[in-house]
Formats: C-alpha cells, sequence, structure tokens
C-alpha cells in the first residue's frame, strides 16, 4: 500500500540531494572542524558553506547564523538570552497559540515572577494589533510571536510587530520553524533581532537547527563550555546534519516559487475537494493569509483520533494538531484560543503538503476520506 503523506508541518523526507551531500561527513570525512589540520580544514570549509547557505535563505550575514539542535532549542535560547541579557526587565509577550517550545518556556518564567502577556486571537486566528501596542512596555525584555502557526497556518504581522517593539526599544523574536521555506523572509528588512528554524521542517534530517542573532544584539550563551560557533554555543559542530541543513536551504531558495505556487495549488484543490464532498465541515484559520501547504479542517460531531486511525488504515498520514501536542485527546490550544466550537475542534484535522506532494495523493485523499467521515458518522453518538 502506498504511503500518502500528508504531514510535513510534522516533519519533511529527507530530500535526496541532502542525503547525498551528508553522507562524506558521516564516512570518509570525519575531521573535526575545529582542528588546524587540513583534514579537519575541509570540514570546517563545509560548515562555512553551509552557514552561508542558510544566511542567503533568510537574508542575513553568516556571522549571524548558529547552528543548534533543533527549533526548541533554537526558542529555549532566545528567551533565556533575552531574560539573562536584561535582568532589569520582567515582562514577556507572545501569543496564545505558540508553539510549546515557546509557550511552555514563558509559563516556565511566569512561575519565577515575571509578567507574562499572552496575546489572544479571534475567530479565524488573528492577532489584535491594538492589544500588542497596549501591552508593549519600558519592563517588556521580549516579544516572541511565531511567523505562522503550526496548525491552521496563519501568518502573522511579523514585520509590523517587529517594528513596533523597535520603537520600543523591546527584542523581538520570532519563531519561524514552519514559515522557512515556504514563504519569503529576508532579514535585511525584517527588523527581527531573533529568529528560530528547524531542519527537518524544510527536508533536512531532525536533530539540526538555527538561531539568527542580529549583530549587535546582546546574547547570552544557553549551552556554555566550547569555542564552538564563535563561543555562542559549545559542543563539536554536528557536521554531516549542518551539511545536510546547508544543502536543504540551497533547495529552498531553488524551490520556492514552486512551494508558495503548485503545493498551494495542490492545498487548494484537496480543500475544496472535500469541502464540496463532505458536509458539515470547515475550514479552520485564516483562509486569505496561511502558508502555502497547510489545511486545518474541523467536521463535525466527529472524534479527530478515529479519522486519523481510519486515513491510517489507507496509508494516508495526516495530524490533527502540533506533533509535540498530538497525543492529547483533547482540542488543540490553538483550536481552543480561536473558539472554534468543540464539536468542531474535536473533529479537526491538519493536511500539510510538501513538493513531494502528488495530483495523484490529492486525488486519492479526495475520493477516500469522505467514506471515512460517513462511516464514523454512522457510528457517532452525536446527532448530525
Amino acid at each position: 500500500m502506498k504511503t500518502i503523506y500528508l504531514d510535513n508541518n510534522a516533519t519533511t523526507a529527507v530530500a535526496p540531494e541532502v542525503l547525498a551531500a551528508m553522507l562524506p561527513y558521516l564516512g570518509e570525512l570525519y575531521g573535526n572542524p575545529s582542528s588546524m589540520h587540513s583534514f579537519g580544514g575541509q570540514v570546517g570549509e563545509a560548515v562555512d558553506t553551509a552557514r552561508e547557505r542558510m544566511a542567503a535563505l533568510l537574508g542575513a550575514d553568516p556571522d549571524e547564523i548558529i547552528f543548534t539542535s533543533c527549533g526548541s532549542e533554537s526558542d529555549n535560547t532566545a528567551i533565556w538570552s533575552a531574560l539573562q541579557t536584561q535582568p532589569e526587565k520582567r515582562h514577556l509577550i507572545t501569543t496564545r497559540v505558540e508553539h510549546p517550545a515557546v509557550l511552555n518556556v514563558v509559563q516556565y518564567w511566569e512561575r519565577q515572577g515575571y509578567h507574562v502577556t499572552l496575546l489572544g486571537v479571534d475567530g479565524k486566528g488573528r492577532l489584535d494589533l491594538d492589544e500588542y501596542a497596549a501591552a508593549l512596555s519600558d519592563d517588556t525584555a521580549l516579544v516572541s510571536v511565531m511567523f505562522a502557526n503550526n496548525e491552521v497556518g496563519d501568518i502573522y504581522p511579523i514585520q509590523t510587530m517587529a517594528e513596533m517593539a523597535k520603537e520600543r526599544g523591546v527584542l523581538f523574536h520570532t519563531d519561524a520553524v514552519q514559515a522557512v521555506g515556504k514563504t519569503p523572509i529576508d532579514l535585511r528588512h525584517l527588523p527581527a533581532d531573533m529568529l528560530s528554524l528547524s531542519g527537518h521542517k524544510i527536508h533536512a534530517p531532525k536533530g539540526i537547527g538555527v538561531l539568527y542573532v542580529r549583530k549587535g544584539v546582546r546574547f547570552r550563551p544557553f549551552l556554555r563550555g566550547g569555542h564552538q560557533e564563535r563561543g555562542r554555543r559549545a559542543g563539536t559542530e554536528n557536521v554531516p546534519y549542518i551539511v545536510g541543513l546547508g544543502m536543504a536551504a540551497q533547495l529552498a531558495i531553488d524551490h520556492m516559487q514552486e512551494e508558495r505556487v503548485n503545493v498551494a495549488r495542490l492545498r487548494d484543490k484537496l480543500e475544496s475537494g472535500l469541502l464540496e464532498r463532505i458536509p458539515d465541515c470547515m475550514v479552520n484559520g485564516d483562509v486569505e493569509n496561511r502558508l502555502p501547504n497547510t489545511s486545518n479542517i474541523a467536521f463535525k460531531n466527529v472524534e479527530g483520533e478515529a479519522i486519523l486511525l481510519m486515513l491510517d488504515r489507507l496509508g494516508i498520514c495526516a495530524s490533527s494538531g502540533s506533533a509535540c501536542t498530538s497525543g492529547s485527546l483533547e482540542p488543540s490550544h490553538v483550536l481552543r484560543a480561536m473558539g472554534v466550537p468543540f464539536n468542531y475542534a474535536h473533529g479537526s484535522v491538519r493536511l500539510s503538503l510538501s513538493r513531494y506532494t502528488t495530483e495523484e495523493d490529492v486525488d486519492f485523499v479526495i475520493e477516500n476520506f469522505p467514506g471515512v467521515i460517513q462511516t464514523l458518522r454512522a457510528i457517532s453518538p452525536f446527532k448530525n
């Protein structure tokens, strides 16, 4: 049975070009990039190339790129650094719809005595900039707002929010894990101070990420003990994965237009096909301003976990929300914050595509998904 993979916001397939680039550094090119000898030096050059490729994708300077283990480490480091370099400030701003990698961290700092503002969203997941402006203060150490939502795909007004923070002298961080490679990001014009990303969302392997830190921003390392990453992140560099991430960054540059046009076309075809064939369903989020690959659809009076199990029997991989919280039977915190009615939120499924998704994949899902909902509604204890 063919696997139809529509869970790319959870993780992506490693691109063949990425794997090919990595393999020499898992074998014969095993030198330490910090070594003085030429055998290690050639490995160090490969790390430099990867850094340059990632900087090119983001519109950044290579010296502003710090390689980490993942997006979560990058998020934690950004928040930690902002608080440690500004001990006199005791206020954090984020949103109710952040990924747990940010939301759980700011809640930890709240328990340590910090004041935290959680910005709300409307029924489409949109932020209120007036609420944001009112929350900014001289005591604000950091604003951390995701670039795009991992569950519903909404893209947030990061440009405006970063500019507003800059006007107040407040540091601004964005978790861009879901946005990088799917929508253009140019840090030459976006005044964010820090930005996080994760390799496994852009067809690199799991276990590699980046924290961008703008030149001139005071920084305190989260991991100490070595000189690596210009003294900003200790630990011998994970060379094969860094090289792979560099290749993935180059592929993201090369395929950006495809991601924005063809993937969005397939997403729209899938979404409209399901909405036409299945009654009592709706799209969650802001359909006018979202990632090109993401569709979150709510099916009334159906259990989301049951939908996923039946789709899995058909070889279709989907998700009920964030992979970090999908073990819960409760509707996601994102849908709750949006006020999605419980009988819809409980039956919400996220379908996330990639450039490897085909027309045939979409046609198969459109053909078979309605039967899944029909079967489940026939045995549902709720009245439809």
